[in-house]
């Protein structure tokens, strides 16, 4: 009877397109009143080296949606063939330009490129992907960063959902520098009690079965089965696979959305995490604005 009952509820979707919808309309309006206030504009330069089809996809994607909220845009396209060191350079050439407050170099690079020393070259103050060492250290220390912004969507959503989240008992499943480590980092400093668990945890549905909170960022379509989650959690579906069946192929997440249905509310993929990342790049470019020019941080949260 209690699988029965379980089967029969159906979660709330988390509509991530339009969370950031709204959020992208509420910058909008922030870069405009900046832009009459003080004549300037926040800008975002995004670097791609080589010509990988979604890599490309990606770079328009961001490109297309810096000027639709009236910040400044700066794509940079090398060939494949440049050097560690051309592109070190142009780097610097970033760091230096007064225009320019976010830096985001589109990943994977060539495999002849150092992708570590590239991220550790750029100026922290505009690291908007918040990979940099130096970040990762505030985060983990409680100190002003900048976050990476697949965790900060997720951080958005679960607080506009959930309100206060002191107290709940958070699971994170996954430990990437990525998304892992800085959601975990998120939401113990929103005074959760948090697990991070990962692909080596024992009993791991025994420890997703006390989470109010489950947060699942792995790339394993299906891992997480629906007799894994508390009845009235709140998951965050971070994965997007591509998986094959019966000669088509669909794109599906880390959790059996179809058995999860005792979940008080759910992230779906597609539309749920995904369109939050370029926002929340676009909001990582102007929190890095206002810190540049020393104005008073502004909430962004829906009203």
């Amino acid at each position: 009877m209690e699988d029965q009952a379980l089967a029969a509820a159906t979660a709330d979707r988390i509509d991530g397109k339009a969370f950031a919808d709204g959020l992208v309309a509420r910058m909008a309006a922030e870069v405009a009143q900046i832009r009459a206030d003080t004549g300037l504009l926040p800008g975002l330069a995004v670097v791609l080296v080589g010509e990988d089809a979604a890599s490309a996809v990606y770079v328009n994607a961001k490109h297309r949606q810096t000027m639709a909220v009236g910040m400044a845009s700066f794509v940079h396209r090398l060939p494949a063939e440049t050097s560690q060191a051309d592109l070190l350079a142009l780097l610097d050439q970033l760091n230096a330009d007064t225009a320019v407050h976010g830096i985001l170099v589109q990943l994977p690079l060539p495999a002849h490129l150092d992708a570590l020393e590239v991220i550790e070259r750029i100026d922290p103050a505009k690291d908007v992907d918040g990979f940099h060492a130096v970040n990762a250290g505030r985060l983990a220390t409680g100190q002003e960063a900048l976050v990476p912004c697949t965790p900060l969507g997720c951080l958005m959503m679960l607080k506009d959902r959930l309100g206060d989240l002191t107290g709940l008992n958070a699971v994170v499943i996954g430990k990437s520098n990525i998304v892992g480590k800085p959601m975990s980092q998120l939401l113990l400093a929103e005074n959760c009690t948090v697990i991070t668990t990962h692909s080596k945890t024992k009993n791991l549905p025994d420890l997703c079965r006390m989470a109010d909170i489950l947060v699942v960022a792995v790339g394993r379509p299906g891992l997480v089965r629906g007799d894994w989650i508390r009845p009235g959690a709140t998951v965050i579906d971070v994965g997007i696979n591509r998986v094959e069946e019966n000669g088509k192929s669909r794109i599906t997440g880390d959790v059996a959305f179809e058995e999860a249905g005792h979940a008080a509310a759910i992230t779906p993929v597609p539309g749920g995490v995904g369109p939050m990342t370029i926002a929340c790049l676009l909001a990582n470019t102007l929190t890095a604005f206002r810190r540049r020019h020393s104005l008073p941080a502004v909430s962004l949260a829906a009203e």
